[in-house]
Formats: structure tokens, sequence, C-alpha cells
């Protein structure tokens, strides 16, 4: 008799499991002697709570009513859940706080497009280092984990949140332009973005530099490489580059279109990406505003990586299978943070 399991779950059977908690191990390893500490949260959050962060695709999708009536959600990430940590339990420690964690977050699906609906997430978040050191250190803690978990073939991807909205602002991009351009840059849909920008009524010379800024992706030299409406967004990313040691750096892909969809991202913001998986791995990026909705503000950078993820690109270049590296399409996000 065959009992069927909601899309988008799975059952993870003995031999998978050791596989995952042997680079659950590795990961937690390495964070620790980084100086980044455990930490467990419920999966229930009050909804109000969880609000305070603009989550945008990644909203809670499951809510219960408890005994009194409050409207409870499962988290959709960490991230939000720490800055509540913070704010309630650290309330007048002294930063830098490291935490990490391993849990598992829920978040609602298409069921067309394969998307998990339990997500097993890695990852840490500093607290109170602001850019770009703290960038900086995050993003060296995140290839030391991978390297030693054995990912051989990984980049990451590493652009600025603030680098888009900026350039509307300079062109004068109408509002509700603005938001159909983002869309469409999130889903990383260049021919709906060069839709959008025919329809917008901006000048000729104003559609062509929002469509081509977003598709440049190189090495350093694409920072000198700019347009001058990038520059503050695009010095950050050096002073974040210039930081690294030369193994990390060497990792690094320069993406000037490079958005998330989690709405609570600052500056920086990076992604995973590995020839043997057609999705991000994992991703994060600076949210310096979201600890002070929770009543403590201090700068804080994380990341988070999809354990499932990770250890099917593990496999993948054991097998030597694998894609081009490139973005990934719309169709397989949905798993990293």
């Amino acid at each position: 008799m065959i009992h069927p399991i909601p899309s988008g779950t799975r059952d993870v059977l003995p031999e998978e499991t050791r596989e995952v908690r042997a680079i659950t191990d590795t990961l937690r390893g390495v964070m620790e002697r980084h100086g980044y500490g455990e930490v467990y949260t419920p999966a229930l959050e009050y909804e109000s709570v969880l609000q305070r962060a603009d989550m945008a695709e990644a909203q809670p999708a499951y809510r219960v009513f408890d005994e009194s009536g409050a409207v409870l959600a499962l988290r959709s990430d960490m991230t939000a859940p720490i800055a509540r940590v913070v704010a309630t339990r650290y309330a007048t420690s002294e930063p830098p706080l490291r935490f990490c964690y391993f849990a598992h977050c829920y978040r609602g699906v298409s069921p067309q497009r394969g998307q998990p609906r339990e997500l097993l997430q890695a990852g840490i978040e500093l607290i109170g280092s602001p850019a770009p050191e703290g960038t900086a250190e995050v993003l060296t803690v995140l290839c030391h984990s991978l390297d030693a978990v054995g990912l051989n073939d990984y980049r990451v991807g590493l652009g600025d949140a603030s680098l888009y909205p900026a350039l509307m602002s300079i062109l004068e991009v109408r509002e509700p332009v603005r938001a159909e351009l983002l869309g469409a840059l999130v889903r990383r849909d260049f021919v709906e973005l060069q839709q959008c920008l025919d329809a917008s009524g901006l000048s000729e010379q104003a559609a062509k530099l929002l469509l081509e800024v977003p598709q440049r992706r190189g090495g350093p030299e694409l920072l000198t490489e700019a347009p001058a409406p990038a520059v503050e967004a695009v010095t950050g990313m050096r002073l974040v580059h210039e930081l690294l040691e030369p193994a990390v750096a060497e990792r690094v892909i320069f993406d000037l279109g490079l958005l998330r969809n989690i709405g609570y991202y600052t500056g920086a913001v990076f992604e995973v990406y590995d020839p043997a998986l057609g999705a991000p791995i994992g991703g994060g990026g600076r949210y310096d505003d979201l600890l002070g909705r929770f009543g403590r503000a201090l700068p804080a950078v994380g990341f988070a990586l999809g354990v499932d993820r990770l250890h099917m690109a593990l496999a993948g270049e054991e097998r030597g299978t694998g894609a081009m590296l490139e973005r990934p399409s719309p169709a397989t996000e949905g798993a990293a943070r």
C-alpha cells in the first residue's frame, strides 16, 4: 500500500542520512573554529514577529492558531528568528556576535516547478560587524566550509542589492515600473526586462543602461568598467574583494545584476553556484536594517546553504556530471536563502 506524502517533501533513508550528517558535522566544525556558536530556535514563531522582516517570496506559508487564538507560522528562514534572539537575549551584549545553525525551514511551493517545501539549511549570522570587514569574514567562512566538505568547482557570485535601485533612482524611473523591473531581474528574465523597459517611456539611453548593467558579470576587471551610477556599489564590492585571502578571492565572480528574492538585503549579496547543479546551493548578504526592526540596530551579514543541494552537488561532481557554470533559471530556484 502506498501512503503519499505532501509534494515538496521526501523521506531520507539511512545511507543518505549518514552522508548528510557527515556534511553537517564538517560544516559545524568549520563554523565553530571560526568562532560561531550553534543556536536552536522554535520552528514555530509568532507571525507578528516574522512580519518585521520583509521576506518577499520567502514569506512563511504555513500558519496555525495557538490556544489563545494567536497566529503562529513555521519559519521560512533562520535570519529573522536569530534577529529576534539577538534583540531579546543579547540586548546588552557587546558585538560582534557570531551564530551558526542547522535547521529545517518551510516554504510554500509551486508543485509544477519541483520546489522543496521543507529545507534543511546550514548557515551563519555575523551581527555587529559592518562592511567590508564583516562581509569578507562571512565569505571566508562560506568558502572554507565548502572546501572542507570537498566541493571543488563552485563559484560565488557577488553583487550589491542597492545597485539597481540606485540606478533606477538616478534615472528617475517611476515607482510602478521599478517594481516590474526588479521582479524581472530577480527572476533573471532579461526578455521580460527588455519588454518592461520598452513600455516604460524611458529614454533610449536610460533603457539601454538599465538593460546592460545587470548583464555584466566577470572578474575584478569588471569593477573598473562600471558606469558612473554604479560606482558606490562597485566600490563596496572592491573593498570586500581586497580583504579576501587569495584562495577565497579566486572563487568570486562579480555580478552587477545579482538580486535575491528576500527583501531585507541592503548591500552585498552573494550566491553559490556549482556546475554539477543547475540551482544555487546557497546564498546570503548584508541586512543592516533588519536588527533595528527588532529593537537593536546593528549591522549584520550571513549566509545559508541548502544542505540537500550541497549533497547533490557533491554527488554530481563525483560522477563528473554538470552543465556550464551560469546563473540558474527561475524554475530551479527556491531552496537557497
